[in-house]
């Protein structure tokens, strides 16, 4: 045996960072072998903002069970026990594991590769499988919390046992720690799904399926403003809109390869007049279908297609996270058809319009992937080596002319081409899948693409799959955290909201409302009969832009007494001064 390795850890790096967190995961799980002597251990990884543990344990864990954990945890980090590496033969580890009553470390140990190190760390009566490293002794481990508490799948697999997850994390000082903790909660504040309950925004029906989304009015409503802003602005930029079917025979799906590389991703099929049909995952299929159906010149390219799809993927039930992963989404789908010569240009251009439409959303900040191949494993992708080297260049180039910074990942394109990915980075710095834009050799390929060339030959046309929001259910979720709710001004459901102080005012507060209206400015009128300061609270929970608040002062002088939900009392203004106002905001999409 010999003492773990670090006593010169360097917590403030990436590296000494996982290592302390690893190695307090190391420290929950002896705390609950020690609570929960029955408990098993499934794995514990450090993860980016902390780490977690999955356990079998028969009895449901509790948030306050989570506070008797962190106890014997503090009381461990008190004894400050030696962490200790070992290394032993399997056999070895096989006999130990199985001895200690731990069947998922003896099934880790047997998946291992037979040339495999096997190593534990021990500390105390605690001894775990694993290759480290970690710190020298449980007394460097003060500064940890607890999070949460989840379900997980063992191995990820939804035929296995489901085991509980306990996510907590770990800093090398409390002021970290707190600062972490804050962030916490802040998220928890803006979460989408509770955000979503509250603003009365969209449901999730249990008695109709997981992972469907259900738009209620307001939400609806500040859908369609995003989808009627897409299509005008992709209209304005060469795009023609298409729609397409819900369902394709199966033999389809076969020849554009969903079949052999997403099958598990797809729903059962359909019976039809005895022929297979299968509900699509993708739109990219029908998109080409089209374009198929006449003979296409040099001179009709590029096509740009756009379609706000709707589609269905399966997802575990485990992995279904309110807007953010569903089993039913709409896509803001377009495709590309092109020449060679036109690469260039038309990747730029989507560049553009992703740019564009996320700074219209309040996204400043985004980081950039530009995925490839693996250039070891050519075979795992379609098309010639000299097509994938001419491809991530023209990427790579067109990101370079435009001085974006980006970073290159080997071995991340899809086998069908290389891509961009752009992550919005929300006002927590949290990141989220945004935009992509990925090359295909693959499906004009195997369906027989061509266009009429001025040399009179059939070529190949280029192929470009592309969003620039994701999916309506995923950017909707991501907006709706990053804003805490409070929607900028063109996309709130309800932009004003008109307060009468007493009954004798109403009359006037629907002329108001008529007005604003009639400047198509979406306006409420509360004329409930309640204090005035109750109703600004409300409209102030429902995150309303403008409150305008009239009484009879209002009404003699024909002016209406503004409030702003975050800079509160603006005082009296004229009426047309106030809309004016509201649409320019409008029309700036501030």
């Amino acid at each position: 045996m010999e003492e773990s390795k670090g006593a010169m850890i360097d917590f403030s790096s990436p590296e000494g960072l996982h290592i302390l967190r690893h190695s307090t995961a190391h420290l929950m799980a002896q705390a609950i072998k020690r609570l929960y002597p029955d408990a098993k251990l499934g794995i514990g990884p450090a993860i980016e903002d902390g780490f977690y543990y999955d356990i079998d344990l028969p009895t449901p864990l509790t948030p306050d069970d989570l506070e008797r954990i962190e106890a014997e945890m503090r009381a461990i980090v008190k004894e400050n026990l030696p962490i200790v590496r070992a290394e032993l033969p399997r056999e070895k580890a096989v006999e130990l594991f199985t001895s200690r009553n731990e069947p998922y470390k003896v099934e880790l140990i047997h998946d291992l590769p037979k040339d495999a190190v096997i190593s534990t760390y021990q500390q105390g009566e605690f001894i775990d499988l694993c290759t480290g490293p970690h710190v020298p002794s449980t007394g460097v481990l003060h500064h940890f919390k607890l999070t949460s508490l989840a379900g997980a799948y063992w191995r990820g697999d939804e035929h296995n046992r489901m085991l509980q997850r306990i996510y907590g994390t770990a800093y090398p000082a409390q002021e970290e720690l707190d600062a972490h903790m804050a962030r916490l909660e802040e998220a928890r504040r803006r979460d989408h799904r509770r955000l979503g309950k509250e603003l009365d925004l969209f449901s999730i029906q249990e008695e109709a399926g997981a992972g469907l989304i259900f738009w209620h009015p307001k939400g609806a409503l500040v859908r369609e403003i995003i989808e009627n802003f897409w299509r005008a602005e992709h209209r304005r930029r060469g795009y023609d809109i298409v729609y397409s079917p819900h369902i394709a025979r199966a033999e389809l799906w076969q020849r554009s390869g969903h079949l052999n590389w997403y099958r598990e991703n797809m729903y059962t099929g359909l019976d039809i007049d005895g022929v297979e049909y299968l509900i699509k995952p993708m739109n990219c299929p029908f998109h080409i279908l089209m374009y198929r159906s006449k003979v296409r010149s040099y001179r009709d390219l590029p096509i740009r297609w756009g379609e706000l799809g709707t589609v269905y993927r399966y997802e575990r039930s485990g992995a279904l996270h309110g807007l953010m992963r569903v089993r039913g989404f709409t896509q803001d789908d377009a495709h590309i058809f092109c020449r060679r010569d036109q690469l260039h240009d038309e990747i730029g251009g989507v560049l553009d319009l992703a740019d564009y439409m996320l700074r219209s959303f309040g996204f400043d900040r985004y980081e950039l992937y530009l995925s490839l191949r693996d250039p070891a494993n050519p075979q795992k992708y379609a098309g010639s080596a000299e097509d994938w080297e001419w491809a991530q260049s023209t990427l790579a180039g067109v990101l370079e002319d435009k001085q974006l910074p980006y970073k290159a990942e080997e071995g991340e394109a899809a086998f069908y081409g290389p891509k961009i990915d752009i992550k919005l980075i929300d006002a927590l710095g949290r990141g989220w899948q945004g935009p992509t834009i990925q090359l295909d050799f693959n499906l004009p390929e195997r369906f027989d693409l061509t266009y009429a060339g001025q040399d009179g030959q059939l070529h190949r046309p280029y192929m470009i799959h592309r969003t620039v929001l994701g999916s309506m259910e995923r950017f909707f979720g991501t907006l709706l955290e990053h804003h805490a709710g409070a929607f900028p001004v063109w996309l709130s459901p309800v932009q004003v909201m008109v307060l009468p102080i007493t009954g004798r005012t109403v009359p006037y507060a629907r002329e108001v409302q008529a007005y604003l209206r009639g400047k198509d400015i979406r306006a409420e009128v509360d004329d409930r009969d309640d204090k005035i300061g109750l109703k600004i609270r409300e409209a102030q929970l429902q995150k309303i832009p403008y409150m305008l608040v009239v009484g009879d002062r209002e009404v003699e002088n024909r002016t209406v007494s503004v409030r702003h939900r975050e800079h509160g009392d603006l005082g009296a203004t004229a009426l047309d001064t106030f809309a004016d106002g509201v649409l320019a905001e409008i029309a700036a999409k501030r």
